[in-house]
């Protein structure tokens, strides 16, 4: 089965450059589902309804989040009823929400999603491994095929936790730096890997928000608000094929569209 994961999403130009394209993807390449990392949806910050419904019914099947999943008030609400926004899994227990799921693709086959978030220059919460494990043990009493997205600043932290679920999981796939990263491969036991899957947004920019904003802050070192930018709208991401008997990764691939 061919999933299609898609990196951060941002602001408006981000979910449009999701609905102009994956709707055609999924018919031209016969994928059978879609993950998109959309912490950054709304305002370039955080997950509302309204742009929840938007990249559901732009095709996408699960939304995964990360360090910014409570910007937004209405996330409160929403992540207690709408199963398919996955938040990281390693919050305390009594978060809202929950940090994995198990979803029907087009092909009919079942799909688990993890979310975990890096605890390296982020905040200090319970330990990814530990919780991505567990996440997993409950996911293979009903299928083999899980995606886990780490969103994660540090590339060390990633790319320890492909190795740690080489063979247990179907794609390990990092967020967060919203910039692509060239070393896609399939790890020995089976598991596909990638630092990061790069961003959907305005890549006249820096990570998506207005240069000049930046610009602004590095240079002033004083408090700046960050606009989303607006030009060159792209979309990268991974497609991943995997065995839906065994749930090994047989290609990974790098994908970048411009709207």
């Amino acid at each position: 089965m061919k999933i299609l994961f898609i990196g951060d999403i941002v602001g408006k130009p981000g979910r449009d450059a999701v609905c102009s394209l994956v709707p055609a993807m999924r018919r031209e390449l016969s994928l059978d589902f879609v993950i998109a990392n959309a912490e950054n949806s709304s305002g370039g910050s955080g997950i509302t309804p309204q742009t929840a419904a938007e990249l559901f019914n732009a095709s996408v099947d699960v939304l995964t989040a990360g360090d910014h999943i409570w910007k937004r008030k209405e996330i409160f609400e929403l992540i207690r009823s709408e199963s398919k926004i996955v938040r990281p899994a390693n919050f305390p227990a009594g978060a809202p929400g929950s940090g994995f799921g198990i979803y029907r693709s087009g092909s009919g086959a079942r799909v688990g999603v993890i979310n975990v978030l890096g605890r390296v220059f982020l905040e200090p919460l319970d330990c990814p491994f530990r919780a991505v494990r567990a996440a997993a043990e409950q996911i293979r009493k009903e299928t083999n095929i899980i995606i886990v997205d780490i969103h994660a600043e540090a590339t060390s932290e990633k790319i320890a936790m492909g190795w740690y679920l080489d063979g247990d999981v179907s794609a390990v796939i990092g967020t967060h730096t919203h910039v692509q990263t060239a070393d896609e491969r399939l790890l020995p036991k089976g598991t596909a890997y990638i630092t990061d899957a790069g961003m959907a947004g305005p890549f006249d920019s820096v990570l998506g928000r207005r240069v000049e904003d930046v610009l602004e802050r590095f240079l002033g070192c004083v408090p700046v608000r960050f606009e989303v930018a607006a030009g060159n709208v792209q979309m990268h991401g991974v497609i991943v094929d995997v065995d839906e008997n065994t749930g090994c990764a047989r290609s990974i691939s790098r994908i970048q569209k411009r709207l």
